[in-house]
């Protein structure tokens, strides 16, 4: 099949000859403005375009703009045709994306061999791009399946908390997003890739791997010495993903991991623990975790209680505002419960 190249020069004559001399290899779409240019992508799409400076309205410098701002051909490789063959012109040319100068007037052989030369790298950058992409993607998949695994594990022991990883993991998406609705810490929460704070929750309790079994399923409250035993899980699931970083490196998943792991349990007053921070001092990823950790531990049953009503799970969090949570955290979650309620439900 046939590449398709646009060519947009005002200069009739240009149009022609440029025309003929790759017409016999090329589908060739003769442009006279920028503005036919944009108009006809909708009908086409083209594989290169020669695109002229020099233009009444609209000139190549600004086509081109145009064109990088637009999402759909921003990847279109662009060769100037012009008569300004000054550097200066040369390098704001390159500057904006353009891939090459051809001087007009331009012979048949140049203007053939310079686009063929630049659709071979164009497809040569497509196909090693499609291959980038898919070995990404197959390690995103293997990362997962290594997490939820390993989470899987944790709750496997933990004979109380039955769906408790997927539930944070689904609260804490609403949560996220409805605190970006209304503006609460956006400012940092923009810059994080949500999907990977989201999937990384599921490691929040990895360090109950080493906690006994006596005491994580212990059928009763567990005594002052058992408590200090289970507390010792948040350290030790940051020593586990420590490690995990050491052994694979400080990706944004570890670090994310890392952080809800370490603080979910500590509080805004500073009582919590592992560290006994306080207010701000408490990284956002464990702020945010200890909210929905809490919610779903109250709603669910556990052979030394019963389980709180959605109602009383919500108003307990609301009264804890301040003290064991960030108030405007919690303040949100107030706000959004009916959502989670209706995915507690459907879970």
């Amino acid at each position: 099949m046939r590449k398709t190249i646009f060519i947009v020069d005002d200069n009739a004559t240009n149009l022609t000859v440029a025309e003929e001399a790759l017409g016999d290899y090329y589908r060739v779409v003769a442009l006279s403005s920028a503005a036919q240019m944009f108009k006809a992508f909708g009908k086409i799409a083209p594989d290169l375009i020669l695109l002229d400076i020099e233009m009444p309205e609209t000139n190549g410098f600004e086509a081109m703009k145009r064109l990088k701002a637009d999402g759909l051909y921003a990847r279109v490789p662009v060769i100037f045709l012009t008569s300004l063959s000054d550097p200066v012109n040369e390098a704001h040319g390159i500057e904006l994306g353009a891939v090459d100068f051809i001087v007009k007037p331009f012979s048949k052989p140049v203007l053939l061999n310079r686009i063929k030369n630049h659709l071979h790298i164009d497809e040569m950058i497509r196909e090693r791009t499609e291959q980038l992409l898919a070995r990404t993607e197959q390690l995103i998949n293997l990362q997962n399946g290594i997490v939820y695994t390993l989470a899987d594990l944790v709750e496997s022991r933990d004979k109380d908390t039955g769906g408790h990883i997927d539930r944070t993991m689904i609260y804490m998406k609403i949560l996220l997003n409805a605190m970006l609705a209304r503006g609460i810490y956006s400012g940092e929460i923009l810059g994080w890739d949500l999907a990977s704070v989201i999937s990384s929750a599921r490691l929040h309790d990895i360090g109950k791997i080493v906690i006994p079994d006596s005491i994580l399923n212990k059928p009763g409250p567990l005594t002052k010495e058992e408590f200090e035993t289970m507390k010792t899980h948040a350290a030790e699931g940051e020593r586990i993903i420590d490690g995990a970083m050491l052994r694979t490196g400080d990706t944004e998943f570890l670090r994310n991991a890392k952080l809800i792991a370490s603080y979910h349990h500590e509080r805004w007053d500073g009582s919590g623990y592992p560290y006994g921070l306080k207010g701000t001092e408490i990284p956002l990823h464990g702020r945010i975790m200890a909210v929905i950790d809490v919610y779903d531990a109250l709603v669910s049953e556990r052979p030394y209680k019963k389980a709180f009503t959605h109602e009383a799970a919500v108003r307990i969090i609301a009264e804890e505002a301040g003290r064991h949570f960030d108030p405007q955290i919690a303040k949100v979650f107030s706000e959004i419960n009916d959502q989670i309620l209706v995915e507690r439900k459907e879970s």
